[in-house]
């Protein structure tokens, strides 16, 4: 194992001791501001743990190693596949995505209650390997709103943001996978972030709750 996955296995340790929570999943197409919410929920201190994935893309910019993502290399996420620390993983426009597992035990250990924002294939596979996640489709209102929220990234040419755009159309087909559907309106992003808090609210309210255990 490299130095570099070695540092990045320290950032994420805990004890191994069991720990049990809800586990939130905020999915939805490329740009369509999945980071934003998270932000936002952050800013306000709302109570709720994290978990951050890692990825083989490059760092945007703003964004920050351990706070936005795990920014690794191919080399490094190899690494970490073959250590077993990936809860789930997938590729997504050519590049990797995984969800750390020490990474979702310590959200949920700070939380108790933790939030996950991965791609739409990796809340698939989440909800697979725990039943129990409860899932929000984050949603444009429409296709074409989101073609400038992709081009304001600056970070896609043109033949990029085109399959980026195939893809999300993909993506929406898959709405009815979700326990939850929230629309995220540029101009008012805080409405979306206090949906966001209603929904966490409401689950930590049920007699039954969908309690993960890790």
């Amino acid at each position: 194992m490299s130095a570099d996955v070695s540092n990045l296995s320290a950032e994420l340790s805990v004890e191994r001791c069991t720990a049990s929570g809800l586990v939130f999943v905020i999915s939805g197409p490329s740009g369509v501001g999945k980071d934003t919410i998270k932000q936002r929920l952050k800013d306000r201190g709302f109570p709720i743990g994290y978990c951050v994935t890692a990825t083989t893309r490059p760092a945007r910019p703003n964004e920050i190693h351990g706070v936005h993502y795990f920014f690794v290399s191919e080399a490094e996420f190899d690494a970490m596949l073959a250590a077993g620390e990936l809860i789930e993983h997938a590729v997504n426009h050519g590049k990797r995505y995984g969800v750390p597992f020490k990474g979702l035990r310590a959200g949920l250990q700070r939380g108790p209650d933790v939030l996950i924002t991965p791609d739409v294939q990796g809340a698939a596979a989440l909800r697979a390997k725990y039943p129990g996640v409860i899932s929000i489709f984050l949603a444009p209102p429409s296709l074409d709103d989101l073609k400038p929220r992709l081009a304001n990234r600056n970070s896609e040419t043109p033949a990029e943001l085109a399959i980026r755009l195939e893809t999300a159309a993909r993506e929406m087909e898959r709405v009815p996978e979700f326990d939850y559907l929230v629309i995220n309106e540029r101009d008012r992003v805080d409405q979306t972030v206090d949906t966001v808090q209603a929904i966490v609210t409401a689950e930590r309210h049920r007699i039954k709750r969908r309690i993960v255990t890790l």
